[in-house]
């Protein structure tokens, strides 16, 4: 494991609270619901290929798990699907509401999900899957509410030096040798999943076959590294907590080392950050 992936990685499995991870995880998106655009900038260029993968379409009833502000919801029923998005945070469903006016988004946990056997033709997940402290319960439960035959799609990050939105903070935040802070709970690898093989056992681990898992590459333009800086800083849960709680000398020692690192990312009056994802798709056998 690199050291910018240290900490965002428990030392082992068994340290895991998966209940105050996951109540850390609501309230930090509560918070963000908000002030999550830059990132959605960036989450929403691979809707289309995500919802490819599960192969949705017209009269399709499809779920979206951890939907934040509903994007991939709406694009889903723009092709005519009938869609429900569920997250965790009140605020999030509210944004999704007030954005998305006419879609059904509700409150509700993916590791216990609220609805019967088989009865969605396919499951969608946003970048979702690592937020969660159950993953595989919670993929378990997206199986258990696709009807046979239906498809199950989820992306994750890649690893960070290759992803390098949330990388260059995690490269600078080890550069200083930041100790990860008391009050965040620990939760399962936020890079488990970044490695194919990782990503495919978690669908075929709860039955599902054709399993297939997919990178997608692009840069994202960002007009500064102030608005690099900020935008992370104001759409993430577990990132900007290792900067936001440390004292003030120490985030200014890890905002130096950031703006030495995206310099490589120049390109003239603005920056290109390279970003990388990891899709994985499977189908419930009939």
């Amino acid at each position: 494991m690199a050291s910018s992936d240290r900490l965002l990685c428990p030392p082992s499995e068994l340290s895991i609270d998966p209940d105050a991870f996951n109540a850390f995880e609501a309230a930090g998106w509560q918070r963000k619901a908000w002030t999550y655009d830059p990132i959605a900038a960036i989450t929403s260029r691979v809707i289309t290929p995500l919802l490819d993968a599960a192969r949705v379409e017209a009269g399709m009833r499809v779920l979206d798990i951890g939907s934040g502000p509903g994007h991939v919801a709406a694009q889903a029923a723009q092709r005519g699907a009938a869609v429900v998005g569920i997250d965790v945070a009140t605020a999030m469903v509210e944004r999704a509401r007030r954005l998305h006016p006419g879609l059904d988004f509700r409150e509700a946990n993916a590791e216990a999900l609220p609805f019967a056997d088989g009865c969605f033709d396919a499951v969608v997940g946003n970048f979702s899957v690592v937020h969660f402290g159950r993953p595989e319960q919670a993929v378990g439960e997206c199986v258990r509410v696709l009807k046979a035959g239906g498809q199950l799609a989820l992306t994750v990050w890649d690893l960070p030096q290759r992803a390098r939105w949330q990388g260059v903070f995690l490269d600078a935040v080890a550069a200083v040798d930041v100790t990860a802070p008391a009050d965040v709970p620990p939760g399962p690898s936020f890079f488990r999943f970044s490695v194919d093989e990782v990503f495919a056992a978690l669908l075929q681990g709860r039955g599902l076959t054709d399993v297939e898992v997919t990178t997608i590459v692009f840069d994202h333009r960002v007009p500064s590294a102030d608005e690099w800086w900020d935008g992370v800083l104001a759409a993430t849960v577990r990132v900007s907590a290792l900067v936001l709680r440390q004292h003030e000398a120490m985030r200014d020692r890890i905002r130096a080392v950031f703006d030495q690192l995206v310099t490589e990312y120049r390109r003239g009056d603005h920056l290109e950050v390279p970003v990388s994802v990891k899709l994985a798709a499977g189908r419930k056998p009939r």
